[in-house]
């Protein structure tokens, strides 16, 4: 038995007998889910610790598993998913969707499959788990970025597509002309941080928290690679120099150390 507060998943007395040949353990929140070898999964705690429902269903080849803050999401070798829990864990509306499914990525509280095919399947809280606004353009998605409450899909053509909480990140429509040539997108827990092929940056979601960076836009080119906070960015340069942005509690602001972030 672990040591904690066993709602948060410290208690797994009852299932002891069961955690034998574990290859990886994974969590929410609240909770544990244990992937055997045997591709076999058992669970402990509370949202997402009772698969009781669905254990008919894990009780082999299950490859991968994902989670939302509440939820868990297995995906097995046939490309098929089983889900449990809470925000996220009813995929029932969604069942008949979910084959073929290669990787799935998550919010807080809703999940994203991408298909094979490219294209996404959606599930759970309004934190992005209902992408039927832009259903239609999810096509030919290469990968899916995620905030605490937004998706962002990126598509094979440098296009991005976002849906979700609108102060999450889920509303790119002010900066839906610049999101062209995309290579890659970085998030923080609120917002995100597009880098474009050129080297520029296009941000969008809360504000106060990474959305915007319109104060240091004349210094974001020649963009290497971009890191984050939960509220801030921090953007590398191909000169060595760097760039930040975001709420100053949480390193946006790096003025006091603006000389020290220099090439030399």
């Amino acid at each position: 038995m672990g040591r904690g507060e066993p709602v948060f998943g410290s208690d797994s007395s009852a299932v002891a007998s069961e955690l034998t040949d574990v290859s990886v353990i994974y969590s929410t929140d609240h909770a544990f889910a244990a992937l055997k070898k045997d591709g076999s999964v058992v669970t402990w705690g509370d949202f997402g610790g009772d698969s009781s429902a669905v254990a008919g269903e894990l009780t082999a080849d299950v490859s991968v598993i994902y989670s939302t803050g509440y939820a868990f999401a297995a995906l097995k070798k046939d490309g098929s998913v089983v889900t449990w829990g809470y925000f996220g864990g009813d995929s029932s509306a969604v069942a008949g969707e979910l084959t073929d499914v290669s990787v799935i990525y998550s919010t807080d509280g809703a999940f994203a499959a991408l298909k094979k095919d490219g294209s996404v399947v959606t599930w759970g809280s309004s934190w992005g788990g209902d992408s039927s606004a832009v259903a239609g353009e999810l096509t030919d998605v290469s990968v899916i970025y995620s905030t605490n409450g937004a998706f962002a899909a990126l598509k094979k053509d440098g296009s991005v597509v976002t849906w979700g909480e609108p102060d999450f990140g889920g509303d790119s429509s002010a900066v839906a002309g610049e999101l062209t040539d995309v290579s890659v997108i970085y998030s923080a827990g609120d917002s995100f941080a597009a880098l474009k092929k050129d080297g520029s940056v296009v941000t969008w979601g809360n504000s106060r928290r990474g959305g915007d960076s319109s104060s240091v836009a004349n210094e974001l080119t020649d963009i290497r690679v971009i890191y984050s906070t939960e509220s801030a960015f921090a953007a590398l340069k191909k000169d060595g120099s760097v760039v930040t942005w975001g709420s100053s509690w949480g390193g946006g602001d790096s003025r006091a150390v603006t000389d020290k972030l220099v090439f030399n």
